[in-house]
């Protein structure tokens, strides 16, 4: 972890990343954190489908990954130099060397951090997923932590998003402002 306070000082936490597999819950706490700081919010997965004007699934369908890849790519590298803004990456965008050093250089990141049984439990419904459709979601899940695991532990900050540890929505998300002392951009009601 590099030295938050240095990091608070040149980029004067004007971005927050959140990282992590998928369903570890980087949407459901970036809407909560950013309504709550009054920043923006992105899904990097919803910007893409906007411009691409259909569905990640149909992305994958029709051309594959690695096209999907560089449109995250480019939509995140445009996100990016919005300030004020909290964003929720796709779970493979950082696989990305561009995506990571951009990040590193103007975001602080936070690795929403999910064990695989729990994972699982929030994925196995889900058809929305391309990369779980037609495999067997633990063995795939397991593949996937074992590639992304060592770049997702490089975050600034990494926050354990499982209902092991009864972390509710609202723990998360104090947790983060503490973590930023953003609580002075918190909205009065």
């Amino acid at each position: 972890m590099t030295n938050l306070s240095e990091k608070f000082k040149k980029i004067h936490i004007k971005k927050i990343a959140l990282i992590g597999h998928m369903g570890s819950g980087k949407s459901s706490v970036g809407r909560k954190l950013a309504k709550k700081i009054n920043w923006d919010f992105y899904d990097t997965d919803a910007e893409i489908e906007r411009e691409c004007k259909i569905s990640i699934k149909e992305i994958f369908e029709k051309y594959d990954e690695k096209y999907f890849r560089k449109i995250e790519e480019k939509v995140i590298s445009k996100l990016f130099l919005k300030d004020k803004s909290v964003f929720s990456l796709g779970g493979g965008s950082i696989l990305s060397h561009n995506t990571r050093k951009i990040m590193k250089k103007n975001c602080i990141s936070i690795f929403l951090k999910v064990d695989i049984d729990t994972l699982i439990k929030r994925l196995t419904r889900n058809k929305n997923r391309p990369l779980l459709i037609n495999t067997n979601i633990k063995k795939k899940l397991k593949s996937l932590n074992a590639q992304r695991l060592p770049i997702y532990e490089s975050a600034d900050v990494i926050i354990t998003n499982s209902k092991n540890i009864n972390n509710t929505l609202e723990m998360i998300i104090d947790k983060i402002l503490k973590s930023y002392n953003l609580n002075k951009n918190v909205k009065k009601n």
